[in-house]
């Protein structure tokens, strides 16, 4: 059954035009948490930016079990006006509805009971169809956001001369088509963090309510894995990753007590201890601050010194990133970023990005575009050519 259902995943996946839902960085070919969470910082970096007194709230938004509230019949409707086979969708309904349940303790089996609403637990199919499911959920306003990475949902309201009416509507609006299509929000784990930079100002955000309970208002918020401070520095996330890495460490030394092999030792640094230094580094690494990337080089150190082999310092690792994953992007013209990259009249290289401040100077984006102008790759010169 597993098999079947790679095949109708394939199936779908080829069906669905790739400008659906552009922002729902899951299930879907170059796309991973590392664009979306590059897409958020870049929308705030470029708001704040603009105009000194902007500001930005962000509302993480959790839901309630969101695979097992889908409703068949509903996502029937939103397959077929997305162009699927009239004949697949119906197969769809009938997979998805007329389930039967029952719970088993030992040798004891309760009565078995209907299932009607949810995608399956485990299904090949379940994280493609409530990303379809989710697809209509988009931003009203065009001074909002909404990224979505499979259930994992961030509104991004970009404020200017304090008018947060758009802001505020928008969640109103996410609420009630919550509502509407049956996806409950989990209140008290939704949380809002407000990136403001003006100096010398009253800041009075107004408070967000969703279905009467107020929306907790957080310093910091770990998205996809990064801790994300209000002041968009990185301290608090490097710390976290840098303890890991330590703790990783000593699995090293034992290896190195039984004399295995630098090769073998490299392979487990570069899976057990690198990933956890790099993990989204193209997001935060180019922000970070030189105590902090300080820090992280004495982990690879320490490293070297159980491995006996020259490892690469994390400067090279991040822009080698960024100009791979630059390239990437480039061949994707539906990529939400892809229209980042203008080439220049010369068409040799890209123009770069006119930012204020040191915060968007140094963030993904243009630190991509700088790299691709600076170091010559294969895979762009093929691009360009």
């Amino acid at each position: 059954m597993k098999v079947f259902e790679r095949l109708l995943k394939n199936i779908i996946s080829s069906s669905i035009p790739d400008t659906t839902d552009p922002l729902q960085f899951a299930y879907r070919s170059n796309r991973s948490t590392e664009d979306a969470i590059a897409h958020v910082l870049h929308t705030t970096l470029s708001h704040v930016d603009k105009k000194q007194g902007n500001y930005v709230r962000m509302l993480f938004v959790d839901y309630s079990s969101a695979f097992n509230t889908i409703v068949p019949c509903r996502l029937f409707t939103k397959l077929r006006d997305l162009g699927l086979n009239s004949r697949l969708c119906a197969w769809l309904l009938d997979f998805l509805t007329g389930r039967t349940q029952v719970v088993r303790v030992g040798r004891c089996f309760s009565n078995s009971i209907t299932i009607n609403t949810g995608a399956l637990q485990g299904c090949v199919l379940s994280p493609l169809l409530y990303s379809l499911y989710t697809s209509d959920c988009v931003a009203t306003h065009g001074s909002n956001t909404i990224v979505k990475f499979a259930d994992d949902t961030v509104v991004l309201g970009a404020i200017s001369n304090n008018d947060e009416a758009a802001y505020m509507d928008e969640v109103k609006n996410l609420a009630s088509w919550c509502q509407d299509n049956h996806l409950q929000l989990n209140v008290s784990k939704t949380k809002e963090l407000v990136v403001d930079f003006r100096r010398g100002q009253h800041r009075d955000y107004k408070p967000i309510i969703i279905n009467g309970a107020p929306v907790e208002r957080v310093q910091s918020f770990k998205y996809l894995g990064v801790h994300i401070s209000s002041d968009l520095t990185w301290a608090a996330h490097i710390q976290v990753q840098t303890k890991k890495a330590r703790q990783r460490l000593y699995h090293l030394r034992q290896l190195r007590k039984f004399r295995v092999s630098p090769k073998i030792l490299r392979i487990f640094y570069t899976g057990a201890v690198e990933s956890i230094l790099t993990q989204n580094m193209t997001s935060w690494f180019g922000n970070s601050c030189v105590k902090d990337q300080k820090a992280l080089q004495r982990v690879i150190r320490t490293a070297e010194r159980c491995c006996r082999i020259a490892l690469p310092p994390l400067q090279d690792t991040y822009t080698r990133r960024c100009w791979t994953r630059a390239a990437q992007i480039l061949k994707d013209p539906s990529h939400p970023g892809n229209k980042l990259f203008q080439l220049l009249q010369s068409g040799r290289r890209f123009r770069i990005f006119r930012a204020r401040t040191e915060r968007l100077k140094r963030s993904f984006y243009p630190q991509a575009i700088r790299a691709l102008n600076t170091h010559t790759h294969p895979l762009t010169s093929s691009i360009i050519d």
